[in-house]
């Protein structure tokens, strides 16, 4: 079965006056518009293509690859906005369309806005949510204490920032394990450092306890090799200035330097950090 919102390989079946008309294992067909077709082909050839309706509603391919894809998260930018709704720059020609409804803050052209793409079950469409929570849950956990995800960052609170995790649940980084700047729709890595009733996740980026000596021991031998050797640095020194530097919390700065002290790979003097 062809799959709207998918990559589908499906195979060259005949080439027509509009395009050529693709199939697959179910014998079913879509087309591949003239603009799309590859200079040279034969029959059968496979292609990897991205299938969703055209402004007529039937089904049709493409070998763009969207921005999103269906039941993915990603930042786009609204094009327009009309009595209807919103309109997003995907990648594709006809945009994606994003209902008031689905709207967690009206959209303003030029904006720019975290969404996920869902089909729409009435009329069979792909479209786009900012309420992206919805799509979310914490009730079961695919996750563990200490695992490392993939996280997008969602939206900030007083607290921190809120982020989705690995797709499927959602997250916290409080401001404190802030180290770096983030934007909304910034993809990274993190770890969950803890589950707190209710199955809420607490997230940190980097590692945590003895996972995050190693880690962040290469960084400070990686500064030290690019100053020469030297960092003004030491156990006096104030969080702000590790943190500018190092974009590392003061307690993890320890636990490193005192492991690499403890390889012989530093000296820690009183005006700071050596490499040895």
């Amino acid at each position: 079965m062809i799959q709207i919102g998918k990559i589908n390989t499906l195979e060259i079946l005949r080439e027509t006056d509009h395009g050529v008309y693709l199939v697959d294992a179910d014998n079913d067909e879509v087309l591949l518009p003239n603009r799309y077709v590859p200079e040279t082909f034969k029959i059968w050839d496979k292609l990897d293509v991205f299938v969703y309706l055209d402004n007529e509603e039937r089904p049709v391919a493409t070998t763009d690859m969207p921005y999103i894809k269906l039941g993915e998260f990603a930042l786009l930018r609204c094009n327009a906005v009309t009595q209807h709704g919103a309109f997003l720059d995907w990648g594709l020609v006809k945009e994606l369309f994003c209902p008031f409804k689905e709207q967690a803050f009206p959209m303003k052209p030029k904006g720019w806005y975290l969404v996920y793409c869902y089909l729409d079950e009435k009329t069979g469409r792909l479209a786009a949510s900012s309420k992206t929570n919805q799509f979310l849950s914490n009730k079961e956990l695919t996750v563990n204490a200490f695992d490392e995800v993939d996280l997008i960052v969602s939206h900030p609170s007083d607290i921190g920032l809120n982020v989705i995790v690995n797709k499927v649940h959602t997250g916290l980084i409080y401001n404190d394990h802030l180290f770096t700047q983030l934007s909304v729709g910034d993809k990274l890595k993190g770890i969950v450092k803890k589950i707190r009733p209710g199955n809420k996740l607490d997230i940190v980026l980097g590692q945590i306890g003895y996972r995050s000596i190693e880690p962040n021991a290469q960084r400070i031998l990686h500064e030290l090799h690019d100053n020469s050797g030297y960092l003004n640095l030491t156990d006096n020194s104030s969080p702000e200035a590790i943190k500018e530097q190092l974009q590392m919390s003061k307690k993890n700065f320890k636990k490193a330097i005192g492991s690499l002290y403890k390889q012989k790979q530093i000296d820690i003097k009183p005006d700071g950090i050596y490499l040895v």
